[in-house]
């Protein structure tokens, strides 16, 4: 069978967008827990292949960037909310089949969702006593180096990732089978990550576990960090992605 076509994924994805919209808030958040959870997961496999080299460069980074893909694959296939990949629903809300209020509140759900699923599964992971090591010292020395971004840094980065992460769920649009789905997330999920690019939800998970790891997280910073990322992944996906491609393709319009 073949693929989607560009505009026909378009037409789908608005049809998402007004579906994500009209969840109940509880099924909302709950969904959104599950997202946060699912990220987490991967961004914890991803301390994980990390451990012992150079994370600044060379295929190790690569490396990385496949394993993490997890969090996505699980949030793609399995169903669940995630802030980032919502930012495709904008493409509705230009096409006035939601509302603004409507975004607002699914974005705002969705993100403290995201938040609450992250921060839950790093303080598990503390627990466990699996960062009492390699693991650990990874995710220490992201979240001392993502807490310590300036703040067009992390716009910037912000923007970048989240182009590549909704090109991701767009091209799952196109696909027809499961096995589809994640050879359509898988790459472009391992480029934003080998490229050192930020993840919102990502960051929700990795900044408190490398506090936890015994790592400098100044709270300021952290914070700091999730707000500027967060906007920048909003621009990159909502913008860069979403609103090109209606842009594009304005014959899908309330389809």
């Amino acid at each position: 069978m073949e693929a989607y076509r560009p505009a026909e994924i378009g037409a789908l994805i608005e049809t998402a967008g007004v579906a994500k919209a009209a969840l109940p808030a509880g099924r909302m958040l709950v969904l959104a827990v599950l997202a946060g959870c699912f990220i987490g997961f991967g961004a914890a496999v991803w301390c994980v292949a990390m451990a012992g080299v150079d994370p600044g460069f060379g295929p190790a980074r690569i490396l990385g960037g496949a394993v993490f893909a997890l969090g996505l694959i699980l949030v793609v296939v399995g169903g669940a909310e995630l802030f980032t990949g919502n930012a495709l629903m904008v493409m509705a809300a230009v096409d006035r089949r939601i509302t603004i209020a409507a975004l607002l509140r699914n974005w705002g759900i969705v993100w403290i969702g995201n938040l609450i699923g992250a921060v839950a599964l790093a303080l598990a992971f503390g627990m466990s006593g699996l960062v009492d090591g390699p693991m650990g010292a990874v995710a220490a020395r992201a979240a001392e180096a993502k807490a310590g971004l300036a703040p067009l840094e992390a716009l910037l980065r912000g923007a970048l990732c989240n182009a590549l992460v909704c090109l991701a769920i767009w091209l799952s649009f196109a696909a027809r089978s499961v096995t589809d789905r994640v050879l359509a997330v898988l790459w472009p999920v391992t480029g934003f990550v080998a490229l050192g690019l930020e993840h919102s939800v990502a960051n929700m998970f990795l900044l408190p576990l490398g506090w936890i790891a015994g790592g400098e997280v100044a709270f300021a910073g952290a914070v700091g960090n999730l707000l500027w990322v967060s906007l920048g992944n909003v621009i990159g996906g909502a913008g860069g992605v979403a609103l090109a491609y209606r842009l594009a393709y304005p014959a899908m319009a309330g389809k």
